[in-house]
């Protein structure tokens, strides 16, 4: 029997995920692939969530585990607004998770999450360990196995006060690099903007429009 740091570290194996801060709000992007060891379980796995129209996350990890906390946190949100009249915060539904997290240490969730959105028209970015630690990204951040990868592209090129179309480009061509590089990254994108506007998200043919300018 694998003890949890070895589960863990066959879960968390897999993925690119990324988050960014802009001057007008957030965007978040990942690949599709899961992957299970060295086999390629599926190539059109979501891993960036709305939860509402200022806020999203990304997961990587166990998909069980990430779904169960997906719907957990969408409960919530329906829930807090119906007796507050507005969604969670992105620094609300952080917390939230992390109290979830931190609670199950004994039996963790395996994932790394990443939370973004808009609160008072200013983008904020949080990423969450598997128990419940987290912090406050004040420019980007990924996770997963294609992290460094994409890390490296993303630290070279990143710009304080960027726009969230710029932020686009930027997210696509980290993970591209990451699906080159990295084994367990790849098939598909999927990238989301968030800005005091709404929830905005692209596929493949969508970003190619935006990357190539048409």
């Amino acid at each position: 029997m694998k003890s949890d740091a070895e589960n863990y570290d066959r879960f968390m194996k897999g993925t690119t995920t990324i988050g960014l801060v802009c001057s007008d709000g957030v965007v978040l992007g990942a690949d599709s692939r899961a992957t299970m060891d060295t086999f390629i379980a599926s190539s059109e796995t979501r891993k960036v969530f709305r939860v509402d129209s200022n806020l999203a996350m990304t997961v990587a990890g166990a998909v069980g585990d990430a779904q169960e906390l997906i719907r957990i946190l969408k409960a919530q949100n329906e829930i807090y607004k119906m007796n507050e009249g507005r969604p969670l915060s992105p620094k609300s539904a952080t917390s939230l998770l992390s109290i979830i997290l931190q609670e199950n240490k004994m039996m963790p969730f395996y994932v790394q999450l990443v939370v973004g959105g808009v609160n008072n028209g200013e983008g904020q970015l949080y990423s969450l360990d598997p128990l419940g630690g987290f912090s406050e990204e004040s420019k980007f951040t990924a996770t997963g196995s294609g992290s460094l990868t994409a890390l490296g592209y993303i630290e070279d090129s990143y710009r304080k006060g960027m726009s969230t179309k710029d932020g686009v480009k930027l997210a696509a061509k980290a993970l591209s690099i990451a699906m080159k590089r990295d084994s367990a990254t790849g098939d598909h994108m999927t990238i989301a903007v968030i800005t005091k506007s709404g929830y905005t998200e692209y596929g493949d043919k969508e970003l190619d429009k935006v990357i190539s300018g048409k």
